[in-house]
């Protein structure tokens, strides 16, 4: 596999506080094939643009893989009434992942309302976010979510030939749209996504059990979680 290595210092952990992370970044020189990526995404590697990471902390191992098996997955009754809420009053448009200053207005209000932003960040430009969300070493699509005709969401998602994983989703902060719960439904739309195309696995990321940020994931039933080598039911 053709890549090059960026970076593999030692940070400060972006999930628990007190603890050292090491997170090697390999820029891909090449596209990766459908199966290729398969294998990747099944060693919970995550993608930054066109190169991708893995954690190989000294002295920790709380970072763990987590997917959804498509075909045995079952909506909490919780989850069903989400998508009860959204209704008619939307729909979902899929197609190759661009930029523009809507979507750029979008992100960055959901940065800063929703906590995500450091004091020294400054706002996300065109050039940023296409070298993060839309440059890709995958096959990746955007999912566009619209409610009553306004634009409300946006998520990142790379395929494999068997499996996709889920990148990011930023939403609209404004509380009329944060009641619809959006990041509920997003990972539901991206789980239908699956299995109208036929693809066995929803990979959700890295899921740290004491990082109440990640949590949520464990939500989406039955889940796989990777643990020393294996993927077990979590």
């Amino acid at each position: 596999m053709a890549q090059t290595l960026l970076y593999d210092g030692l940070q400060s952990c972006p999930y628990l506080p007190g603890r050292v992370a090491r997170l090697p970044l390999y820029r891909q020189d090449r596209r990766l094939s459908l199966d290729e990526t398969d294998a990747r995404f099944a060693s919970a590697e995550r993608r930054v643009g066109g190169a991708l990471y893995h954690t190989a902390c000294p002295t920790c191992r709380a970072c763990e893989g987590l997917r959804v098996p498509v075909a045995t997955f079952e909506a909490s009754r919780s989850q069903r009434r989400v998508v009860r809420q959204w209704g008619a009053d939307t729909r979902v448009e899929i197609g190759p992942p661009t930029v523009n200053d809507v979507k750029l207005d979008l992100y960055n209000r959901h940065k800063q309302s929703r906590g995500l932003a450091d004091p020294d960040d400054v706002a996300m430009t065109a050039l940023g976010y296409s070298a993060w969300l839309v440059s890709s070493c995958f096959l990746t699509v955007e999912m566009r979510y619209w409610w009553r005709d306004r634009l409300i969401g946006v998520g990142i998602v790379d395929l494999g030939r068997t499996s996709a994983s889920s990148v990011y989703f930023y939403f609209d902060p404004d509380p009329e749209v944060a009641r619809l719960s959006p990041g509920v439904y997003s990972v539901l739309q991206e789980i239908e996504l699956c299995r109208a195309t036929g693809r066995e696995y929803l990979y959700l990321g890295l899921y740290v059990k004491d990082c109440r940020h990640l949590t949520y994931k464990t939500d989406y039933r039955p889940c796989e979680l990777l643990r020393d080598g294996d993927w077990r039911r979590g």
